[in-house]
């Protein structure tokens, strides 16, 4: 019978020691693994909640990022697309001053409403992972689609479920001028990760994962122009926008009342120095077209802030 207990006590103590060493060993495997800008290869980051669970739609900021563990399914309320009217993209415009020219003073493309799923988009955070106020001065990004505008916005409207798939911006531009709203601006479209804004304040980014890069999506209003034909390729250039972009993409810009030196590109935001888009964008010209319409304020990308948790 003694023998009996000391072999029962030997065993629970060698059990004891073993997962001992186990948390020992994993601790020195991944030390400090929030700190890191990007997670170990053999590291799964967490899964973040990206959407509002009381409606996607809200106009309320989300109070800071929900981790969730890794392997844990990330939940979305669907979106029935239809009850979605042009006043959740944007205000009517108030009479525009007689000193405009009567281009801008009248000018008003073709406006389509193609709401990205709500997978693909999510709320702006009032305060970042480690609770500093996460709401900068808004900027706007402008981006390329490399490929049709159908396709870009096909993959906007479908469910992806993985951070790595999730992708969308604001608005997109058709190559005739049409302006096809995909995301509310006052919630988070996925437009540019590992990204940071350079201006005259400084360097702005904002970390809404503890495991990953910060970024500008929190604050930005992205922008993509429809790609030439000439254009689905890896190379610097392609033959351009054209004019009716151009004048659709000012008179948008214009409707967020960010000024000149808040609107940026994706080359110029992207840290990892990939990215060229917009590519053959003529910078002068778009700024002299922009400077033409009225700024205002119908499209504003502020949230609420969120009821609950803000003191």
């Amino acid at each position: 019978m003694r023998r009996r207990v000391i072999g029962i006590i030997s065993l629970v103590i060698l059990s004891l020691t073993m997962l001992l060493l186990a948390i020992l060993l994993g601790s020195k495997r991944h030390p400090q693994l929030a700190g890191f800008e990007t997670p170990g290869a053999d590291v799964q980051p967490p899964r973040v909640l990206q959407v509002s669970m009381t409606s996607p739609l809200s106009k309320q900021c989300a109070l800071k990022p929900v981790v969730k563990r890794p392997g844990t399914k990330t939940p979305y309320i669907r979106i029935d697309a239809s009850q979605v009217t042009l006043s959740r993209f944007r205000q009517p415009s108030p009479e525009p001053p007689e000193t405009l020219s009567e281009t801008a003073r009248s000018y008003t493309p073709r406006e389509v409403i193609a709401l990205a799923d709500a997978s693909n988009f999510g709320d702006r955070y009032f305060l970042d992972a480690s609770g500093k106020p996460a709401l900068l001065n808004p900027i706007v990004v402008l981006h390329e689609t490399v490929g049709s505008a159908t396709s870009a916005l096909n993959l906007f409207r479908t469910y992806h479920p993985y951070d790595d798939d999730q992708v969308s911006y604001h608005t997109l531009i058709g190559r005739d001028g049409t302006v096809f709203y995909v995301v509310p601006p006052d919630k988070r479209a996925y437009g540019a990760g590992n990204s940071v804004f350079s201006g005259n304040s400084g360097t702005e980014a904002v970390r809404t994962n503890p495991q990953m890069p910060p970024s500008v999506n929190n604050f930005a209003y992205h922008i993509s122009l429809e790609t030439p034909a000439d254009g689905n390729n890896n190379r610097s250039t392609h033959s351009g926008y054209t004019f009716e972009q151009y004048q659709s993409l000012a008179w948008l810009v214009a409707k967020t009342g960010i000024p000149d030196d808040r609107v940026t590109t994706h080359r110029q935001v992207d840290r990892s120095r990939s990215r060229m888009d917009p590519r053959s964008f003529d910078t002068a010209w778009f700024i002299s077209l922009l400077n033409t319409f009225p700024r205002t304020n119908e499209i504003d990308l502020r949230c609420l802030p969120p009821t609950d948790g803000v003191s």
